[in-house]
Formats: structure tokens, C-alpha cells, sequence
């Protein structure tokens, strides 16, 4: 009824549904055999008890095994059906160098019998280029993520974050599955970064159904995620909005953390992808999509230093959460957003919180705490220490 452009075919590779996790608030205070893992009474999930909140996790991040997990393999089950539909050979997608995106879809393309090439954005292009032609050297490296793609046999091309900024992400992939067409009798099929399209949004039209089956009449006061190309946060809140359309008083307020670009590039982005999807709003008394948009999504200004780019305090948030919680974050997405909302909104605006039961979407990505090891390693070392143990001088007590 309100999405008019639904798409035919849908593949079947992720692991569905994704656990629903409550966190349980059992922080210890005081010192251990480590030290004082809470740092001096400033634990996470002390400062949710104090507010009474809830916090539930939405767990993305178990969606496919290492080669599959995060939230992409959602809009890649609509986007891979859709290439094979189209009689593809080849599936040219873009990203940053640790991307999440492109190493699930690399994986899911083998999977289906489709040839993988994906665009890395880094700023280690020109040197790796050099490395390889004039020094006859190998430079690009097997950390996280290109692990995973290097690993099912992707065709990797490199670009500076300056040629991906003024030619565009969408050109170079065009340029891609032309080249791709015209060297070799291959039919290549453009995808764009982060899957982020009105095909590859219905995977997270059909995430929120499944988050409301596992709900049942448990209530849900805000959803809160991280948001990098826009199609996660267009998929929530329109099926959010959707699926709250006979009892919108009742819907959770809607929170997309921003890890790059600004809450109104955001707006513009959901709701380009809400007009792609065929969204009728005739009946849902707004002027426009992007009014629809504004009206339903709060986005909030959280990528710090800047996309990828983290701060010591991000990653001992990252820690620290993952010691009281069991639950590893990620540095470029979940983690920066959880961090952000946990450290800043709750502080800024407890009262908007307090009582409240939040339901975090765990969109994945753990592998690329393989790219922060060394900036790690100086928390890990005390809150993980290693001790030799003296098995034959050991006196019983």
C-alpha cells in the first residue's frame, strides 16, 4: 500500500533472525585481580542504572559468520537476487578500506557464483601503487577486513579519499562495470556504497518486522543505531513507521548516530532512498518525503574525528563495554555510536531517557578492531594482563 516499487526476488544467505539481547546490569564495582575495571566508578552500565533504562541490542552483528555478519548481508539478500535476476556475471561495489560492506559482499558474491570487484577508498593508494609497480613489492596488507576480501578472491582497485570525493562514489563504480564489460564478455552489476539503494533497503524493512515478532508486547521507547550511507536508517524508520501506522503514539523515536557526513546530508539521504522505494505518502498527512523524513528520524552528530577516525576515548568505551557486557563493538560504527549516544546525548538529556527501555542495533563490524591494535593495546594491556604462571614453584594454600 505505501511502497509501490517492491522487489521480485530475494536470496536466502543470511542467518535469520538475529538474537535479541538483553544486556543484564551486573557491572562489578571495586577491584579485581586486574585492577578496577569499572575506572573508578565510571562504568556504562552503571550510569543505565541510575537512569532506569533498559538497554537491549539488536545483535546485526551475528548475521553470517565472519565472512557474512553485520547489517549489509540484509540488503545484499535483495541485491544479489536482483543481479542474478538481471543475468550478471560480476558485482562492483565501494568503500573504505576496512569495509564491512565489501568484505560481505565479496563472501555472499562467491556464495552465489558471482564475481566480486570492489573500489577501497585509502589514503595508503598512491604508496601501495608505487609499491607495486616500481618496487615490485606488496604493500596493501591482510589486516580485518581485506583479510576477508583478498581470502574469496576479490579484484581489488584502490582510490584516494580526494578522487572518491570529487569524481564520486557512483562514478567510479560505473566506470568499473564498464571497464569490466568492455575487456571481458561479462554483464557487471553496480552496487552502490553500503548497499544503500531502494532494493537493498527492503533488507531492513524486513529487519524491523522481524524485531517486532521478537518485541511481541514488549515495549520499546527508542531505537538507536549507527548510520554511515543512510539505507539502515532508511529501512528502520520507514518500517518503523509502517509498522506503527494504526498506533503511531505508540512507535519508538527513532536515533540514527551519524559516523560521517551531517544530520541534514542524512535527511536527504533517507529520503532519496524513501522516493526510490516508491514511498506514497498520500495518506500519512506530510508535504513532502523529506518532511515524512524529518518528522520520523533524529539524527544525531556522532563521528568525532571523523569517518574511521577514533579517539582513545571511543576505543576505552569499546572496551569497557565489551568487559561488562561480553559484547564486542566495533571502532568505525556501533562502537562510535554507542559511544557517542551513552556519553553525550544520555548526559546531555538524561531526562529524555530516564525510565526508558532503548533498543541498540548491533550493526556489526568487529573485525575492524584488527586496524586499531596499536591505539588498543595500551588500555588491553592493563585491563587484559598477561602472567607467566609459575607452575612448579606454587605452594598450596
Amino acid at each position: 500500500k505505501f511502497l509501490k516499487k517492491v522487489p521480485e526476488y530475494r536470496l536466502r544467505i543470511a542467518n535469520l533472525p538475529t538474537p535479541l539481547h538483553t544486556v543484564q546490569n551486573v557491572a562489578r564495582s571495586g577491584n579485581t585481580r586486574n585492577g578496577n575495571v569499572n575506572d573508578n566508578g565510571n562504568s556504562i552500565l552503571e550510569k543505565l542504572k541510575a537512569l532506569n533504562i533498559k538497554l537491549l541490542i539488536k545483535r546485526d552483528d551475528q548475521t553470517g559468520g565472519v565472512e557474512l555478519g553485520g547489517n549489509k548481508i540484509r540488503k545484499l539478500e535483495f541485491l544479489l537476487a536482483d543481479a542474478l535476476n538481471k543475468g550478471a556475471d560480476a558485482v562492483v561495489t565501494i568503500g573504505g578500506e576496512q569495509s564491512n560492506h565489501c568484505r560481505a559482499t565479496a563472501a555472499a558474491c562467491r556464495m552465489v557464483g558471482l564475481e566480486p570487484h570492489l573500489i577501497l577508498r585509502t589514503k595508503r593508494a598512491n604508496k601501495v601503487e608505487e609499491d607495486r609497480t616500481v618496487k615490485g613489492g606488496e604493500s596493501f596488507g591482510y589486516v580485518g577486513n581485506i583479510l576477508f576480501d583478498r581470502m574469496v578472491g576479490a579484484k581489488i582497485y584502490t582510490c584516494t579519499p580526494g578522487e572518491y570525493g570529487r569524481v564520486g562514489s557512483n562514478e567510479l563504480v560505473r566506470r568499473v562495470c564498464s571497464d569490466i564489460e568492455s575487456e571481458t564478455n561479462m554483464k557487471a552489476y553496480p552496487i552502490p556504497v553500503g548497499g544503500s539503494n531502494g532494493c537493498g533497503t527492503w533488507g531492513y524493512i524486513e529487519g524491523v518486522n522481524e524485531i517486532k515478532d521478537q518485541l511481541s508486547d514488549q515495549n520499546v521507547d527508542h531505537v538507536v543505531f549507527a548510520c554511515g550511507s543512510g539505507g539502515t536508517a532508511a529501512g528502520i524508520t520507514i518500517g518503523f513507521v509502517l509498522s506503527y501506522i494504526t498506533n503511531a503514539e505508540q512507535m519508538p523515536k527513532i536515533h540514527a548516530v551519524g559516523v560521517c557526513d551531517t544530520p541534514e546530508y542524512f535527511y536527504n539521504e533517507v529520503a532519496n532512498i524513501a522516493e526510490e522505494m516508491g514511498l506514497d505518502i498520500s495518506s500519512l498527512e506530510v508535504e513532502s518525503i523529506l518532511d515524512f523524513v524529518r518528522q520520523n528520524l533524529i539524527p544525531h552528530q556522532g563521528k568525532g574525528l571523523g569517518y574511521a577516525v577514533s579517539t582513545q576515548e571511543e576505543l576505552d568505551f569499546i572496551t569497557k563495554f565489551a568487559i561488562e557486557t561480553g559484547i564486542v563493538l566495533d571502532p568505525v560504527y556501533s562502537g562510535k555510536a554507542l559511544h557517542h549516544f551513552i556519553t553525550h546525548e544520555l548526559d546531555e538529556h538524561p531526562d529524555l531517557y530516564e525510565n526508558s527501555n532503548i533498543l541498540f542495533w548491533h550493526t556489526g563490524g568487529s573485525l575492524g578492531n584488527y586496524d586499531k591494535i596499536d591505539a588498543l593495546s595500551s588500555t588491553l594491556k592493563t585491563s587484559s594482563p598477561v602472567t607467566r604462571l609459575d607452575v612448579y614453584g606454587y605452594e598450596k594454600k
